[in-house]
Parts: structure tokens; C-alpha cells; sequence
């Protein structure tokens, strides 16, 4: 009896210490996973905030270009009575859908608006499929019946969604979208990121877009680092906006823009204003949620910058 007493003993004495290297190393370990691994446990009893504005779509006029920033890289158009969204992402988390939900970041701001809150959408803009951008949930939920553009090779993604007929783009190809609002004019350019949803698959596509339409047109930037192809853009402008990009710059300034590289790639577009995108909503970058506006507001004239919070509308005059 004293030596089952003993030998299990040491079993335990082992079990916990080996606990305690465990929670050491996670603790004060810089190693990306031991600092996954504390954020996951700290973000769990984060509160997520509410959006400070929520947008009112239903009273926007459809003789007018109306935007809405809903969060991260998820924007609400009117345009001239024809909804688009881009890259859908309106659920708590993204990350890999389990049957236990959806495992990855958490938001600190809560959308503007719910799926359930949308108008029904006649377009969805896909500029790749990083879990950031797309999102199985929140295509599952979209009101209406959306048709969808798409960067290449995202075909197989989108089988069972909501989304209609989609359409691949490569950079350079266009496409023409009719729907019951009017049609609208699509054409992809190239972005410097990469479109892989997972490890294994590096062959998907990844782009920027223009949308035109009634004489107008406005820029996607969808996720890029800094490139020269917004130059090209410019002998086909004006363009009204440029929704663009600006953080999780820190440390992936290869392929995320600064927010200076995105007022340069916006102006070499020759874009009358800016709309910032691609912060604030998730826990992406080291910069932080407040360093990316601080730095565009010190790049670019403020009447030029369409919106700084969650929620906000913009107008074209």
C-alpha cells in the first residue's frame, strides 16, 4: 500500500509541476503560440462593445451613392438604388466553423447592423477568402437573393451559400451584373496580399475592384500592402471614393498597408475621398485600434476621410 502511495505520489507531484512549467510558459513565453494561447483566455471575458452609430439604410435615396462602414472590411452601399456588400462579415468571431461554432477572433465592436438588419442585397464583393473577409455564417444569413463577384478559384467555397451565380475575376477582367436595381460594371486589379483560406490552398485569387455605374465610379481596395496598380487606375477615374485599408500593419507590413500607403495608392488613383477600412473591429495588428486613424489623419486632408467610427454613413456630394 505504500508503495502504490508512493509511486502515485510522484505521479502527481510530476502532473502538477509539469502544470506549472505549462502556465509559466504561457504566461510570459514570447513565442506566437503561448501568446495565442493568453489572448484566447483573456478575450474570453472581454466584453464586446456596441457599434457607437448604427446606420439607417432604409432612408437613404436611391438617386445618391450612400456608404456605411458596418465594421472591419464590411461596407454598405447604395448605389443609385443597386445594395452591395463587401467582404461579409458580421458574426461575433471568424475563424474555422466546428460544429461547437465558430473558433478565432473576437470582435471589440459589434457590427452596425445584423443580417437580420440589412436591406436585401443585390451584390456581394469578395476580394478573397481570409476568414476576415469571408465568412460562411454571415453569407448563410444575407437577406435577399445576392449575386456575388469573386476573386478566381473561390467557386468551391461558396457552393451551398445564399450568394447567386457567382462570377471569378483575374486582374484585369471585367464583368457586367444585372440585377432588378439596374446594372453595375465590375473590373478586378491587382492588390499585393494572397488568397489562401487555409495552408494547402495558395492557388486562390485576391483582388481590388472598381465599380461603376450612372457615369460614376468607386474603388475597393479590398487587403493589400503597398502597389503600384492604383497608378494604372487612374486613366480610367474619376472615382468618388476609395475604400481602402489601413491596418494589421504591424508586423505585416508585406502584405497590409500603412495607413500612408493607403492615402498614396488612394491619390495616385486620383479618388476624391477616403474611406478607411480594415481596423478598430478586431484584435489584427500590434499598432493597435487607435495608432492606424491617428497616422491617416496626419496623411490626408480631413474633409477627405468619409467616416472614423463603426457605423458612420458617407454621402457623395
Amino acid at each position: 500500500m505504500k508503495k502504490y502511495s508512493s509511486r502515485f505520489s510522484r505521479r502527481r507531484f510530476l502532473t502538477v509541476s509539469s502544470v506549472g512549467v505549462a502556465g509559466v510558459w504561457v504566461g510570459y513565453s514570447d513565442q506566437a503560440s503561448a501568446r495565442a494561447l493568453r489572448e484566447l483566455v483573456a478575450e474570453t471575458q472581454r466584453p464586446v462593445r456596441q457599434a457607437p452609430l448604427i446606420p439607417a439604410p432604409q432612408t437613404w435615396s436611391s438617386n445618391k451613392i450612400t456608404a456605411a462602414w458596418l465594421g472591419h472590411s464590411t461596407v454598405l452601399l447604395n448605389f443609385y438604388g443597386l445594395t452591395i456588400l463587401t467582404d461579409p462579415v458580421l458574426m461575433p468571431r471568424v475563424g474555422a466553423n466546428t460544429c461547437l461554432g465558430t473558433i478565432g477572433a473576437k470582435r471589440f465592436i459589434a457590427p452596425a447592423l445584423k443580417p437580420s438588419q440589412l436591406p436585401p442585397i443585390d451584390l456581394v464583393i469578395l476580394s478573397h477568402a481570409h476568414m476576415d473577409h469571408l465568412d460562411f455564417a454571415t453569407l448563410h444569413a444575407l437577406p435577399g437573393k445576392p449575386q456575388a463577384v469573386m476573386a478566381r478559384a473561390m467557386d468551391d467555397l461558396l457552393t451551398g451559400t445564399k450568394l447567386h451565380d457567382p462570377k471569378a475575376l483575374g486582374w484585369g477582367q471585367r464583368t457586367r451584373i444585372t440585377t432588378p436595381h439596374g446594372d453595375l460594371e465590375v473590373r478586378a486589379f491587382e492588390v499585393k496580399h494572397w488568397g489562401a483560406r487555409w495552408s494547402y490552398d495558395k492557388f486562390r485569387g485576391y483582388n481590388g475592384y472598381v465599380l461603376a455605374r450612372e457615369g460614376k465610379q468607386l474603388i475597393f481596395g479590398g487587403d493589400t500592402a503597398w502597389i503600384e496598380s492604383f497608378r494604372g487606375l487612374r486613366r480610367h477615374g474619376p472615382f468618388e471614393m476609395a475604400i481602402m485599408p489601413i491596418g494589421a500593419y504591424q508586423p505585416w507590413v508585406c502584405s497590409h498597408c500603412t495607413p500612408e500607403e493607403a492615402v498614396r495608392m488612394a491619390n495616385d488613383a486620383g479618388a476624391r475621398q477616403f474611406l478607411p477600412i480594415h481596423f478598430k473591429t478586431f484584435p489584427f495588428g500590434r499598432e493597435g485600434s487607435i495608432e492606424p486613424l491617428e497616422r491617416l489623419e496626419n496623411a490626408i486632408e480631413p474633409q477627405r476621410i468619409g467616416w472614423k467610427d463603426v457605423g458612420e454613413t458617407f454621402r457623395c456630394a
